[in-house]
């Protein structure tokens, strides 16, 4: 299908902030990965990005057409997760690549639905899990997994911010709230870092007074993995920023900040403590965008199977809808037992140099997401 030289051909479904701040500028960090075209339902954002970028722009009503072109490769879906499902089940069943955001869909079903269009139309799926391909992360894993930290025994984890209602994480809901949003990063690290899948989950969640939001906007998460390792998690969308999680072993802890964001300025750093003293561990900023496109866009190119696929997805998706389920019931959600055959491997790390991140002001027609 692509000669030695040919890139990937990409088009960006959704132009929110997401899309104009991280994706549309890193592909261009790639080697084998280019933007030919972006799909929006706003005819500001379709004419002024398309002269910036040099693409073409369709409307939503417009899809089919793309989709049956003959011009794009893959799809980077980036709207709000409950309509991922509309977007990736007919790219899927055309037989078209897609880089999906995450989290994966807005319920198990959905998520289900996407891998069996997969399967019927035989191309590729990915998650958008940047971080599996950011050297600090990548390392973190690779080390636990091979018990260089000592037995593991707990996760502890904040990720917070303080997001604008008018934006659409803060009015859709619980899949488009902190939980989903926010929770898989820490949700994700701690499956990879223990390489156990949960087998309870437990939630306790609060509504500030003050925010209009139609969730639980600050919520604690308990998982109990096998071999009675704990993991917990807090995350807020009416909160200052903060972002850290602390893995605990036999022989050694980690504290991890930043470990989560991203941005030119952002480098993912570890401090590793033992009985002979401390270690800081610090990575360079890299593209984060950029990273996991070429890695997906290897993939393609090379018929490879990517790591983060649609059952890495699926099995965050399956611990997010115990923790809707607990908020409403109050209880422990017990989990069936799941193990995970493939593991994040040290060659996934890429080091692309950080795109320039357009500010808000430079971005078009957004909403910002912080308040």
């Amino acid at each position: 299908m692509f000669g030695s030289h040919k890139k990937v051909r990409y088009a960006v479904v959704a132009g929110g902030q997401i899309s104009q701040q991280a994706f549309m500028p890193g592909i261009a960090r790639t080697s084998n990965s280019e933007l030919t075209a972006l799909v929006t339902g706003d005819p500001v954002k379709a004419d002024k990005l398309a002269k910036l970028y040099g693409i073409k722009a369709w409307s939503y009503e417009q899809y089919g057409e793309l989709l049956a072109s003959g011009e794009v490769d893959a799809v980077y879906v980036a709207t709000p997760n409950f309509l991922h499902l509309s977007y990736a089940v007919p790219t899927l069943e055309a037989g078209i690549h897609v880089l999906l955001e995450k989290p994966m869909a807005a319920s198990v079903e959905e998520a289900e639905a996407i891998l069996a269009a997969q399967r019927k139309g035989g191309a590729k799926l990915m998650i958008a899990y940047r971080l599996h391909h950011e050297p600090g992360t990548v390392e973190m894993i690779t080390r636990a997994r091979k018990g260089e930290f000592g037995e593991l025994r707990s996760f502890v984890s904040t990720f917070t911010q303080n997001i604008r209602e008018e934006n659409s994480r803060g009015h859709n809901g619980y899949w488009c709230g902190p939980v989903p949003d926010m929770g898989t990063y820490p949700l994700n690290a701690v499956r990879n870092l223990f390489g156990l899948e949960p087998i309870a989950v437990h939630a306790v969640g609060t509504k500030t007074p003050s925010r209009g939001f139609n969730f639980h906007d600050t919520v604690a998460v308990t998982l109990l993995f096998p071999g009675d390792r704990v993991g917990q998690f807090t995350v807020s969308y009416a909160t200052a920023p903060s972002e850290s999680f602390d893995l605990v072993g036999r022989t050694a802890s980690i504290h991890a900040s930043p470990c989560f964001m991203f941005g030119p300025s952002t480098g993912i750093t570890y401090v590793e403590k033992t009985d002979a003293g401390e270690t800081k561990h610090e990575f360079d900023p890299v593209e984060q965008f950029g990273n996991e496109t070429e890695y997906f866009s290897d993939c393609i190119l090379n018929d490879r199977q990517p790591e983060a696929d649609g059952e890495e997805g699926l099995l965050d998706m399956r611990v997010l809808a115990a923790v809707e389920r607990s908020l409403e019931t109050g209880e422990t959600v017990m989990l069936e037992p799941r193990t995970r055959d493939r593991h994040v491997e040290p060659d996934q790390a890429r080091k692309l140099k950080p795109a320039k991140a357009p500010s808000e002001d430079e971005m078009i027609n957004i909403i910002p997401q912080s308040a």
